[in-house]
């Protein structure tokens, strides 16, 4: 079947009707496999989310917590067309589909465990007769703009935890998967007529291309924008905000290194370094792209990596045994061209498809293109004699992601992990740089962005923090001792 025949086949079951100015491409052959309408009235979604904010922001916490959970239940019956339509419309093989789908059923069970400890501290006052206490509450509409490499899942996890913090949620997919964002759209519906008594303009989709992204940055109705992209679309969003004292929650680019060491398992680390450089065709944030190998391994792990990487199966994204799909576009495999020139590999597997052959490159140096974020399956190898030289050399970048080190040497991971080690958000031991769960706080340093989205305490980025001084007693004495007494 087509990919365009298996789109429609897809939508008609989800219940998302086609059509529409902004169409929609297979990475598979380049075919056109839907369209959707182009939202005109930004300022109109912006006023129904502030209006939707005023009644939400009053539901209990473990009631908004109900909601997630019907979402979540609505994704575990939609999970297999819900994925087949990633795999159709952005080209990951089957696995990381029906992964990304369950990383959205993952944070919203997270999210309603959450609903019941949003929680606040006691603070001991100085003062006698005194109690001090911070607390969250709600902080306004939540604008959600996503890349195509996960079309679903980062929506998820900053709507699970906007929806249980109070906020309603305008999402910007992007221009790229506008299908894959209709599909959730439906599905989340469903979970709002189980609801009951959600107010309307809680969860809004707005599509269209980066002019629409501009109209929700811009309107001051909006309290926080999280947006994943590129450092680039960071620069622009981040001032523009900061302009009207808005929030931000940026998750941008990484060029992510793992470090071999002498005593690292090498059956391990090889198949580690397979999935986070090849995975995804190579686009994804926390792609493998340096690989810093100790000299005294260097020439035999490179050997293995050379022939796993060429047993590789780059085609279909749906057939048995894939294991990497066709880039986005051709403007990602211009961009794999312009580094590696006549060196690229190109496999032959769909007319208006561009698939290629994960590269290996041996660099002497970190410089130049290994410097900069190509969104293609290319991974630079160095070598290094000192640890100190092979954690300078991960920290030498701009970006700030994900970083892991292969090691049996409990000191060696342990300086890894240290202060004087990885300045990355995310830092590994034993396992790639990609592939994280949702437990942990996601996101990095530097050009990065300095956003954390999904587990642990990122929710505190979608409220506001308030803290309270309770006065119980008859007299009112001032902080620091301060006396202010008008004379007699």
């Amino acid at each position: 079947m087509s990919p365009s025949e298996e789109t429609r086949a897809i939508l008609e079951q989800l219940g998302v009707r086609s059509g529409g100015s902004l169409e929609s491409r297979s990475p598979m052959d380049g075919s056109v496999i839907g369209s959707v309408t182009k939202t005109e009235d930004i300022p109109g979604a912006c006023d129904r989310a502030k209006q939707a904010f005023l009644e939400w922001r009053t539901v209990p916490a473990p009631r908004r917590g109900e909601l997630v959970r019907l979402l979540g239940e609505e994704l575990r019956v939609a999970k297999e067309p819900l994925a087949r339509l990633v795999t159709l419309e952005c080209g990951k093989i089957v696995q990381e589909g029906i992964g990304e789908v369950q990383e959205m059923i993952d944070i919203c069970d997270f999210a309603v465990g959450l609903s019941r400890q949003l929680y606040g501290l006691t603070i001991a006052s100085e003062r006698p007769n005194h109690r001090m206490i911070e607390q969250w509450h709600p902080l306004g509409p939540v604008a959600v703009i996503t890349a195509f490499n996960f079309p679903v899942a980062v929506w998820a996890w900053n709507a699970a935890l906007a929806l249980v913090c109070g906020d309603p949620v305008i999402w910007k997919p992007s221009d790229k998967a506008p299908l894959c964002a209709e599909a959730v759209m439906a599905i989340a519906r469903r979970a709002l007529e189980r609801f009951g008594d959600a107010p309307e303009g809680l969860l809004q989709c707005v599509q269209g291309g980066r002019d629409a992204g501009e109209a929700l940055v811009a309107d001051d109705r909006i309290a926080l924008v999280s947006a994943t992209g590129s450092t680039a679309m960071g620069r622009a969003i981040g001032p523009a905000v900061a302009k009207r004292f808005g929030r931000v929650l940026l998750e941008l680019g990484g060029n992510n290194a793992a470090i071999v060491t002498p005593s690292a398992d090498l059956d391990l680390a090889s198949q580690a370094i397979l999935f986070a450089a090849a995975g995804t065709a190579g686009q994804r944030c926390t792609t493998l792209r340096r690989l810093i190998v100790h000299e005294s391994i260097a020439d035999q792990l490179v050997a293995r990596l050379k022939t796993l990487f060429s047993r590789i199966k780059v085609g279909d994204p749906r057939e048995e045994g894939t294991l990497v799909g066709p880039l986005i576009d051709e403007a990602a495999f211009n961009s794999m061209r312009e580094v590696l020139g006549d060196a690229i590999e190109q496999v032959d597997s769909a007319s208006g498809g561009f698939y290629v052959r994960p590269a290996i490159v041996e660099v002497d140096a970190q410089k130049g293109p290994v410097l900069k974020e190509t969104f293609a399956p290319i991974l630079y190898v160095l070598r290094y004699s000192d640890l100190s030289e092979a954690i300078a050399l991960n920290n030498a970048v701009s970006q700030g992601l994900s970083s892991s080190i292969f090691t049996n040497d409990l000191k060696d991971s342990e300086r890894f992990l240290s202060a004087r080690g990885s300045d990355c958000g995310i830092a590994n031991v034993n396992i790639g740089p990609s592939g994280a769960e949702i437990g942990g706080a996601f996101g990095g340093e530097k050009e990065t962005g300095g956003g954390r989205e999904s587990g642990s305490d990122s929710w505190r980025a979608y409220m506001r923090r308030q803290t309270n001084t309770i006065n119980y007693g008859s007299d009112l004495p001032l902080a620091q001792g301060i006396r202010f007494d008008v004379a007699p």
